[in-house]
């Protein structure tokens, strides 16, 4: 068996690589992080390369350095990833997740249509060139790369289709069916060749498009957010989104093949968090039961005339001495950028969460 300096390579460092590495680092594992930036949050408590994480020189080092490489964004052309992995000479089962899953997951398109092969309730996807088969309102979105809202708009009729036409035009986009949903609810799954392991249902706030509060739901989205990762033939750790409509039906929005900001809860719940699920899906380890105290998540977001984050912090403690306060070691704050997040564990957990945030964010930009 060969030998490597390095148990796994993530390939990108921001704040997903770095609490996955620090979870396999408390496990004794050595971590080795591809990123242009030294000072990437992931890049400051690992060793690493500094290189684009498309390059071909930078990926097929993290074949050659690591028994185990996986990844914190599903941005980089799986094509590029096969092409290393296949110089390399390696198994494919270092790979986590496998290049096939991750191409369905890039193409919002092939995803909507694997959900539909296997008859996971998913809202109704065709070309942007056919948006009026679905009839409006609908939604037009980026088959390639969005997030967050990015590469995301509603039309809710013919003339505001057509102005949006330049978009794809230029670039592949989808449209699909508008669902008039209740709330949203966001899983996730880990999956081994041997076991699944579901983590709870939780509900999620979005702001803007982007994931502002979560916590416990009182709903059990689990089976649907399976039969979503084995739609994809996913082996590996997956954040699943879903929609609730008002009549209880739940369809599955996206899908992430890493952690996600939606399992951050993890990291306080006292059972076993989402990056240590990740680091034992990457070494081949079994996997723990998921079970653990109810837990609010709340979001740190960039804000305009930010300054001392110490002080902000201590704002929160002197809000609720019993909150966590997680800081991802961005060099630069810009508004929206997660910074951070605040956990509440237990009792009012929710609105615990909140009042931390809005004290952390007054002690931060006053």
């Amino acid at each position: 068996m060969a030998e490597f300096a390095f148990d796994i390579a993530i390939l990108g460092g921001g704040q997903l690589a770095r609490m996955s590495a620090q979870a396999a680092q408390r496990l004794g594992l050595r971590v080795w992080i591809l990123d242009p930036d030294d000072q990437a949050p992931a890049r400051q408590i690992c060793a690493g390369m500094n290189a684009p994480i498309e390059s071909e020189e930078g990926l097929r080092e993290a074949f050659r350095v690591a028994q185990n490489v996986t990844l914190e964004n599903e941005f980089i052309p799986a094509e590029l990833i096969q092409a290393a992995l296949e110089a390399s000479g390696r198994d494919p089962q270092c790979l986590k997740p496998g290049c096939l899953t991750l191409g369905i997951i890039q193409d919002k398109l092939r995803q909507r249509e694997a959900y539909r092969q296997a008859g996971v309730p998913s809202p109704r996807a065709l070309p942007a060139a056919r948006a009026a088969e679905l009839g409006f309102p609908c939604v037009l979105k980026a088959r390639f790369r969005g997030y967050d809202g990015k590469g995301t708009l509603v039309v809710q009729n013919e003339a505001e289709y057509e102005a949006a036409r330049s978009r794809w035009d230029q670039d592949p986009w989808l449209a699909e069916e508008f669902v008039p949903f209740r709330r949203e609810l966001a899983v996730m799954v880990a999956r081994s060749n041997q076991e699944i392991q579901v983590f709870p249902t939780m509900e999620t706030v979005q702001t803007n498009h982007v994931c502002d509060l979560v916590y416990p739901a009182d709903a059990d989205a689990s089976d649907i957010a399976v039969a979503a990762v084995e739609a994809v033939d996913g082996y590996g750790l997956f954040g699943v989104e879903l929609f609730e409509t008002s009549d209880g039906q739940l369809t599955v929005n996206e899908m992430a093949p890493r952690p996600h900001n939606t399992g951050h809860y993890t990291l306080d719940w006292g059972g076993v968090s989402q990056f240590e699920m990740h680091v034992r899906l990457c070494m081949g380890w079994s996997l723990p039961e998921t079970m653990g105290l109810p837990v609010a998540m709340a979001n740190l977001l960039g804000q305009e005339g930010a300054q001392d984050v110490h002080r902000a912090i201590g704002a929160a403690f002197a809000s609720d001495p019993e909150v966590n306060v997680h800081w991802y070691g961005k060099m630069e704050s810009r508004p929206g950028r997660k910074m951070g997040h605040i956990n509440a564990v237990g009792p009012d957990a929710q609105r615990r969460a909140v009042r931390a945030r809005e004290a952390f964010y007054k002690g931060w930009c006053s």
